[in-house]
């Protein structure tokens, strides 16, 4: 109290001019019209610009929820135009039983939106981590796609990380797809060479397609759905023995620039893995013996 009293004493002509002053423009914007509108549009245009800096701000640091939220639109609307293909395939009866059997089929799954933490492109072997974990309910063997197309399966997982062997690895796991609107399927392969195109091989000879035909997922690899996009047809060779084609495919994915990601959690995924490796198991047994 005393420091405030000579300081007060010390500046007190200061604090003497500054009180007269805000009263003499109080006076003089109050009760004079013509100053008192200036005053008023000079307030407002500084509110605005305030308001206008604040929204920026705000809008940036919202743009991790609009990306994620993106993400999963993307997501469910690719999910919602696959049912209506198939659907309208089953009204104008241009379907069969086993894709009829497949309508409710996606149901099954649910999603687990995540953010990738780092991504290598420039490797044979490129790996992605993402920002979720078990304690999020991830597991190894998980597709994990994003709003543009497939990412890849998870490898390892840890508490609150995974790690992702995406599409661009040379050792990925074989996924498996098929050529939109016919029931010719292939195996997905990357070798290593241009990030934004992929391989599709083993398909039959007698298949009928064309270049820009759409490449998806067919649901036969347990990992992913059917319906996600993998990319667009844009060469076909001959296989090596001459009795399959092989595809080269634009990736829809933009590997360059994946930010947000979901995991495919299918809650039978476990059951049906624990019975494809006791068939192993079994026909392992029954070869040695």
């Amino acid at each position: 109290m005393k420091n405030l009293l000579e300081f007060l004493g010390r500046y007190y002509h200061w604090v003497l001019f500054v009180v007269l002053e805000v009263i003499s423009l109080v006076l003089l914007f109050r009760f004079n019209s013509f100053q008192g509108s200036i005053w008023f549009s000079s307030a407002n245009v500084v509110a605005g610009r305030i308001y206008e800096w604040t929204s920026a701000v705000e809008s940036f640091f919202s743009l991790e929820k609009v990306n994620e939220d993106l993400t999963l639109r993307n997501y469910y609307l690719e999910r919602q135009v696959t049912q209506l293909r198939r659907l309208y395939a089953n009204a104008t009866e241009k379907t069969e039983p086993k894709e009829q059997q497949g309508l409710d089929f996606l149901s099954h799954y649910k999603v687990i939106p995540a953010k990738v933490i780092t991504n290598e492109l420039n490797k044979a072997n490129n790996l992605m981590t993402i920002n979720k974990g078990s304690a999020d309910s991830i597991e190894v063997g998980m597709g994990v796609a994003c709003g543009r197309g497939v990412v890849g399966v998870t490898y390892l997982v840890a508490p609150h990380y995974t790690v992702v062997i995406p599409v661009l690895n040379s050792k990925s796991s074989r996924i498996s797809c098929a050529i939109r609107g016919h029931n010719y399927f292939g195996v997905l392969r990357w070798y290593g060479e241009d990030a934004g195109y992929a391989y599709v091989e083993d398909i039959p000879r007698h298949a009928r397609f064309k270049r820009g035909d759409w490449v998806e997922t067919n649901g036969y690899s347990s990992i992913f759905p059917p319906g996600i996009l993998v990319g667009q047809i844009v060469e076909v060779y001959n296989s090596r023995d001459g009795l399959s084609y092989k595809l080269k495919v634009r990736l829809s994915t933009d590997f360059g620039n994946v930010r947000d990601v979901v995991v495919i959690n299918d809650p039978s995924i476990g059951e049906r893995l624990r019975l494809m490796q006791a068939a192993r198991d079994s026909l392992k047994l029954n070869v040695n013996q």
